[in-house]
């Protein structure tokens, strides 16, 4: 059968084959290139832009917004390089993209959710917040699909975009200052105006307590065996913790050396007998006395 194939096909054969492998060594030295391009392109622009005043929240977004155009770019070409029409493949992907996009409808959801995030930031990188049904932590990253935070206890927490958008969010650092407040409950035994002087003298004592707006100490409830003396004082918000430890310290101190007594619980004894276990006693009778 190969006897009577003629020799310009033979060698057509062997100039398609060779040609073909080439087009396949050439696709797969682009692709390598291009990813390792991509890979190494997203470093460099997070290298360039952290010496740049731009926001924090913007420098990983662009970064990864290049590797992604270059991976596109790297795909595009290594089709071309197959012989694929480009233009057709555009068309084709646009058909499949309404497909792909009913079937990830949360995915694109978080996308959309993270440009929104971009958009009006609610907050930014660096914040302490409290968002997605309770998470607490300072923000690292704010991704297309993802928003990471760290918590306190230094966990790692990885929050889909649109779980953090559709939520109530509470930003504890965006604005400058933050109210500490506490509450001291003392005995009623106790002067009222003294305890609110040594509580006051103690506050404004610290210097991370800010003078505008002033600290001020205010009878808030009367229990029954406490008045709850509430402390308000306002603070840096990158200090609020390190003032409210403080500040609960330096109290509870002033406090003692003023000999102000603490309220603590009182329980009455109080000593009733059972009637259950009440029995009446039984009457005595005289015997008669014989007659003598």
């Amino acid at each position: 059968m190969f006897g009577t194939l003629s020799p310009t096909f033979i060698t057509d054969l062997k100039l398609l084959m060779v040609n073909s492998g080439i087009r396949f060594l050439a696709a797969i030295l682009i692709l390598i290139v291009g990813w390792m391009l991509a890979t190494w392109a997203k470093r460099w622009v997070l290298a360039a832009l952290a010496h740049l005043p731009l926001d924090a929240t913007l420098k990983p977004l662009l970064a990864s917004l290049i590797r992604y155009v270059l991976l596109i770019v790297t795909v595009v070409l290594v089709l071309d390089e197959f012989g694929v029409q480009t233009a057709s493949l555009i068309a084709v992907l646009g058909a499949a993209g309404i497909a792909v996009g009913l079937a990830l409808q949360g995915t694109l959801s978080n996308v959309a959710a993270g440009v929104m995030l971009l958009i009006l930031r609610p907050f930014r990188v660096g914040h302490f917040v409290e968002i997605a049904g309770g998470r607490q932590g300072i923000v690292r990253e704010i991704g297309l699909f993802t928003t990471l935070i760290t918590t306190r206890d230094l966990y790692y927490v990885s929050i889909p975009n649109s779980a953090i958008f559709g939520a109530t969010i509470l930003n504890y650092t965006r604005e400058p200052m933050r109210r500490v407040k506490f509450n001291v409950p003392v005995d009623f035994v106790n002067d009222l105006d003294t305890v609110e002087t040594v509580i006051l003298e103690a506050v404004t004592a610290n210097p991370d307590v800010s003078k505008s707006p002033a600290p001020g100490v205010i009878v808030n409830e009367l229990q029954g065996y406490a008045v709850i003396m509430t402390v308000r004082a306002y603070a840096r918000s990158g200090d609020y913790w390190k003032v409210l430890y403080a500040l609960q310290k330096s109290v509870k101190t002033a406090l003692d050396r003023a000999k102000i007594q603490i309220a603590v619980p009182r329980q009455a004894a109080a000593v009733r007998a059972d009637p259950a276990r009440a029995e009446p006693e039984p009457a005595r009778m005289d015997s008669p006395r014989k007659s003598e």
